[in-house]
């Protein structure tokens, strides 16, 4: 298993609701405490999302750590 295959649904849940909510990768990421190009590795799969970057993702796109997880799974 690659970093990619295991960041989802994950990545693929961050997509979706930074497009939903209209937000920017740079914005969600200042605010989650990330630099713009770790929260795109993440998305990207460069980096593995670990279980401490969730919460913090989860309340910069002002969602439930449930929300990240359900949005990607219904992407497929």
């Amino acid at each position: 298993m690659n970093i990619s295959e295991a960041n989802e649904p994950l990545s693929t849940g961050l997509r979706v609701l930074i497009e939903k909510k209209g937000m920017k990768n740079l914005h969600v990421a200042k605010k989650a405490g990330y630099s713009p190009q770790k929260l795109s590795d993440m998305l990207n799969g460069r980096r593995l999302i670990k279980a401490c970057d969730i919460p913090n993702l989860a309340l910069a796109l002002g969602v439930k750590i449930d929300d990240i997880y359900e949005a990607g799974k219904m992407k497929k």
